[in-house]
């Protein structure tokens, strides 16, 4: 079939051929997407750690990240967890599935920001964003570099990923918690903005942040 200039649409049939092209667009944008209930929020964790994901450490990072949000959410929300060795072919496999086909609106790992030789999880994020949002690493760093100076050795970063927020966490339980106090505010925010569910906090313990207009 031959197109000989672009074809003006009018009415209903014009309708149906602009919201085709619509759901091809989504549909070629986000191919592992379904389509989601609003309450249907899935928050994956991934814990990083060698020592952990052979059973010689016990894992505090994973389960203290599941308990911030269960004392900060006010909306049904379910967690997708994850306990993986510091091997970046591992850690973008598993970054992308959690964003891909477990649909999860927000992904937080923990563990492997350091400048150690293992610490590639900054690596294998970046290498699966489509977009790096710099500011929250800024932001964590400057909220822990009030409490430890070591603080400027961490490489945390984060990004989207389709409809997806990917925000790497430090590996210790206090300084989780310090980090996602610090980025909390604009976190569901921002994933209003790329198209997620509608994340609400308990007032009394997280004020978030959403422009009146939104």
């Amino acid at each position: 079939m031959e197109c000989h200039g672009r074809q003006k649409t009018h009415g209903k049939d014009g309708m149906r051929a602009r919201r085709f092209a619509l759901d091809w667009l989504c549909a070629t944008r986000f191919p592992l997407r379904r389509t989601l209930d609003m309450n249907d929020i899935r928050i994956g964790i991934v814990t990083i750690s060698d020592r952990a994901s052979q059973g010689l450490y016990q894992d505090l990072g994973g389960p203290a990240i599941a308990q911030y949000f269960q004392d900060v959410l006010d909306c049904p929300w379910q967690a997708v967890t994850r306990l993986i060795p510091d091997e970046q072919p591992i850690i973008e496999a598993t970054l992308k599935e959690l964003c891909d086909a477990e649909q999860c609106c927000l992904v937080v790992t923990t563990g492997g920001t350091g400048p150690a030789l293992r610490d590639v999880t900054p690596e294998a994020t970046l290498a699966v964003l489509d977009k790096e949002l710099s500011g929250f690493g800024e932001q964590m760093r400057a909220v822990s570099l009030q409490k430890v100076p070591t603080a400027i050795l961490s490489r945390q970063t984060a990004g989207v990923r389709g409809q997806s927020l990917v925000i790497n966490l430090p590996g210790k339980p206090k300084a989780i918690a310090e980090c996602l106090d610090a980025v909390m505010p604009a976190v569901p925010y921002c994933i209003d903005l790329i198209g997620g569910p509608f994340l609400t906090t308990r007032l009394e313990r997280m004020v978030v942040f959403r422009p009146k207009s939104a």
